[in-house]
Parts: structure tokens; sequence; C-alpha cells
């Protein structure tokens, strides 16, 4: 069944490929959606795509990439709009 979550991580997420590791496990999971970077600091992400595949990618990033730090990582589930045909990193 396709999902949609909106996520947003807090911690050490910015400067240390944490978007680029996201848009990894991303497309390896078939996932679409985009990621970007907040000016609080926080990372915020849309996935859409099979609920266990987005859960996966939600353990990865808890995890994040090998220099960050993730002190919290908040997931809201929404309905799927079937709006992202691929998986991007967001500049704006």
């Amino acid at each position: 069944m396709n999902s949609r979550a909106h996520i947003f991580a807090d911690g050490l997420v910015q400067g240390v490929c944490f978007r680029d590791f996201t848009r990894s496990h991303a497309m390896a999971l078939k996932l679409t959606g985009w990621v970007r970077n907040l000016p609080d600091g926080r990372v915020e992400a849309v996935v859409e795509g099979q609920k266990d595949d987005i859960e996966s990618l939600i353990d990865c990033m808890r995890q994040g990439p090998r220099a960050s730090r993730v002190d919290n990582l908040e997931v809201e589930w929404e309905d799927y709009a079937g709006s992202c045909k691929d998986f991007r990193i967001s500049w704006r």
C-alpha cells in the first residue's frame, strides 16, 4: 500500500551529507520525494512509496551518515498524493 511521510530530522544533520545519504537510500528503496535543509538547522523530507520501504528509510535516517548525530526524528504520516516522480535534493 502506498503511503506518504513528512519527516523532520534534528541534531547535527547539516554539513554532514545527510541529504545525499537520505536520497541515496530512498532511491535504493525506489521511493519518491524530496529532502532539504531548513534555516533552523533541521532537515525536512517528504517521502512516498510502500509503507514498509518508507519505514526502512526512516530507520536509516535515525542512524544518519557517520558524521551526523540525529537527536530527534519526527514523522508525520499523510495521505498518499502521488505527486513525486523521483527523489530529489531540494534547494529552496
